[in-house]
């Protein structure tokens, strides 16, 4: 990653909308790059042993934390193991398992019309 496109991004962070990064040709270069490595399969259903197509990629260092590693599949712990940065997920999994603060979000609405059984 370029600096200079390391302070582009750290300045879509400070603004707050990330969303221009996930746009960019590098990240679907490189989503597509991480899709293919691991066959379109979602990573945590994997583990579980089950099979689910992949759709997305998510960050395990998310980008708002560590801006530096937003483009490697790969990064160093701090026991100096290789570990994945960037793994395939379907949809499900990452809004329940990579990102449980979004389930609330969405508040349940009454329905429109009151229902009848006549």
């Amino acid at each position: 990653m370029t600096e200079s496109f390391l302070q582009w991004l750290r300045g879509l962070i400070a603004a707050g909308d990330v969303h221009p990064f996930y746009c960019s040709s590098q990240w679907v270069r490189l989503s597509h790059e991480v899709l293919d490595m691991d066959k379109h399969e979602c990573q945590i259903c994997k583990q579980r042993g089950r099979y689910r197509r992949a759709d997305l990629v998510h960050h395990v260092n998310h980008v708002k934390d560590a801006p530096d590693k937003a483009l490697d599949i790969w990064y160093q712990d701090a026991d100096v193991n290789r570990q994945r940065n960037l793994i395939s997920v379907c949809k499900d999994c990452h809004e329940t398992v990579c990102h449980p603060e979004r389930m609330h979000r969405c508040k349940s609405t009454p329905p429109l019309t009151r229902e009848r059984w006549d």
